[in-house]
């Protein structure tokens, strides 16, 4: 069903997907373990959306990274493209805004005490 990498450029795109899947898992696990109150005290979008974003980010990199059965060619669609660019802004831009409401009080200005 899933056939061997034939050439170069096979593999290439196939450690791209994976790699893209590993992204978006690690996004997902982060959203997960983020209370809801940091997504709206750093002035993001809420928690169940992104959530969602990233719940369907993550499904179609899997899909993307075993070639979903075979069928298809094996390059990155829209659809994966698109989750690569969600779980980016993701961790470029909202992890490190809801990071910091993360822990409670036991953190001082320049990190635990």
């Amino acid at each position: 069903m899933f056939g061997p990498v034939n050439s170069i450029l096979s593999l290439i795109f196939w450690l791209i997907s994976v790699t893209a899947f590993v992204m978006s898992v690690w996004a997902l696990v982060h959203a997960v373990r983020i209370p809801a109150r940091a997504f709206a005290a750093a002035g993001k979008q809420t928690k169940q959306l992104w959530l969602i974003i990233l719940g369907f980010a993550t499904l179609f990199t899997f899909a993307a990274a075993v070639n979903y059965g075979g069928i298809g060619t094996g390059l990155p669609n829209i659809f994966t493209i698109a989750a690569i660019i969600a779980s980016g802004i993701y961790l470029a831009d909202v992890k490190p805004a809801v990071t910091m409401y993360r822990s409670g009080g036991s953190e001082g200005p320049y990190g635990p005490w």
